[in-house]
């Protein structure tokens, strides 16, 4: 099939999009840390781009999209991206290099988000040797299954924008390496207050911005299901929003905090659903997640998991939601697929078994890669250097003079 420009234009466009959201998870996180801690923040998000691009071009992408292995994972045929011409393959209209530098920003913003649970705590260099098993180990291989042809794609499973390969794999991750390293001293005793809210709203605009390109680029055309994607991605942001804002009115004053929270719940929710539901549908998937994220994030506080910015109630419970709800709502006048509402209960239960299994993984992957740094390297910073803050001791900087 030749080139279309149009189409490489956006996903060009996109790429770019999705690329801001890395720092955007930065500014978010590092708003919502103490003060002492903000550039050991926005710090990982920009080592976590740094160091997945390198290894995406590598082998990241291979192992995800190489040609399948028994459905399990990638073969090494693109290692070094090699074999990737520049005129489209298949049925794409963009070169497979395009698509290729698409993906790597998926696994960037993937890891960024991840960092949630290292917040105020963990070694740098620690946080560099996870973030590479991570991404080979757990992001890779899921990938894989839902977007490179493996046995999840095979059974059915639908993940229009990364619902589970994104969503899932961080959010429950995250929550698996609170339970490895533990609580930050003082939580629980000591008033942790955000070091920069004005910085955090800011991210949360950045990451709104970007999800445009993150849901709206995963078309890969510039078509009509690519502004239905950026269309419903906008209305179940809103809707999670505003939903949020109400639960935490009923508490007296609605924080901003909690208003974006609930946009980036709409969002996170809506994402492996975007190319297949409608606006209606959206509001729905927006409201419901928002419920879910907001009743999570109480009940992490009330059992004293201190996963630190919430990549678990939002990101995960967000992403589970929508991948269930994927196959509740899935329109056939969308996108030819049907979902429960419209009679498909195999597709309901492929969604059911996809979450399921992505959600497993994540967590025992997970949890062996984070139990083997922690005997090895070790992940925590020593107590004083936790005690005087991550951005003298990681970074010998200060945000603040």
């Amino acid at each position: 099939m030749p080139i279309n420009s149009g189409d490489t234009a956006w996903i060009l466009a996109s790429t770019a999009l999705v690329m801001i959201m890395t720092p955007g998870v930065g500014f978010f996180y590092g708003g919502l840390v103490r003060r002492k801690n903000i550039v050991s923040m926005i710090a990982m998000s920009f080592v976590a781009f740094v160091i997945i691009s390198l290894m995406w071009v590598a082998f990241g992408y291979s192992i995800a999209f190489g040609p399948s292995i028994h459905g399990i994972i990638g073969g090494l045929d693109f290692v070094g991206l090699k074999g990737l011409g520049f005129e489209p393959t298949g049925t794409l209209t963009i070169p497979p290099i395009t698509f290729a530098l698409f993906q790597m920003m998926f696994a960037t913003v993937t890891l960024a988000i991840l960092t949630s649970v290292f917040a105020e705590r963990v070694k740098l260099s620690s946080f560099i040797v996870l973030g590479v098993l991570w991404v080979a180990l757990v992001y890779c291989p899921v990938a894989h299954w839902l977007w490179g042809g493996g046995w999840l794609a095979q059974m059915g499973a639908l993940d229009f924008a990364g619902g589970a390969v994104v969503h899932i794999t961080a959010g429950f991750s995250a929550l698996t390496i609170a339970l490895v390293i533990g609580q930050r001293i003082g939580f629980g005793k000591e008033l942790m207050v955000p070091g920069n809210i004005p910085l955090t709203l800011l991210g949360a605009a950045m990451l709104w911005f970007g999800w445009f390109g993150f849901n709206g680029g995963s078309a890969l055309a510039a078509n009509g299901l690519a502004t239905n994607a950026i269309i419903v991605t906008n209305t179940a942001a809103a809707a999670g929003a505003a939903v949020w804002m109400v639960l935490s009115w009923k508490d007296g004053r609605p924080a901003s905090i909690g208003i974006v929270s609930g946009a980036l719940s709409g969002l996170a929710a809506i994402t492996p659903a975007a190319g297949y539901v409608g606006v209606f549908e959206a509001i729905v998937i927006g409201v419901v997640a928002s419920v879910i994220c907001y009743a999570s994030l109480l009940y992490r506080l009330k059992k004293g998991l201190d996963e630190s910015l919430d990549a678990w109630s939002i990101h995960g419970m967000g992403g589970l939601w929508g991948v269930i709800a994927t196959g509740i709502f899935a329109a056939a006048a969308i996108n030819g697929y049907s979902g429960l509402i419209e009679g498909n209960l195999h597709f309901f239960l492929v969604q059911v078994l996809a979450a399921g299994v992505v959600m497993v993984y994540s967590v025992g992957v997970t949890y062996v890669i984070a139990k083997g740094i922690d005997a090895t390297l070790g992940l925590r910073v020593k107590e004083e250097e936790e005690y005087v803050g991550l951005d003298i001791s990681q970074h010998g900087e200060r945000a603040y003079h």
